[in-house]
């Protein structure tokens, strides 16, 4: 899989551009606390750690992590 990430007017949030569809079907929004069974990639990103919201549609998806985590981390 190709992922190529982008930035966003929020610096908090990356947009990462798949080459193929992020989703089955509609758009999904995972936030803190959400049920990681709900989605494999949700709970991936999450594991990760310093994430607040995870956001799959189309072909992209949108993280935005906390303000006390680094994009470096």
């Amino acid at each position: 899989m190709q992922v190529q990430p982008e930035p966003t007017p929020n610096p908090n949030a990356i947009k990462f551009t798949l080459d193929r569809p992020a989703t089955d079907g509609g758009a999904e929004t995972f936030k803190a606390g959400s049920d990681p069974a709900a989605s494999p990639l949700g709970a991936a990103v999450f594991a990760l750690g310093g994430v607040v919201n995870v956001f799959a549609t189309a072909n992209f998806v949108s993280v935005t992590k906390d303000d006390a985590t680094d994009w470096n981390d």
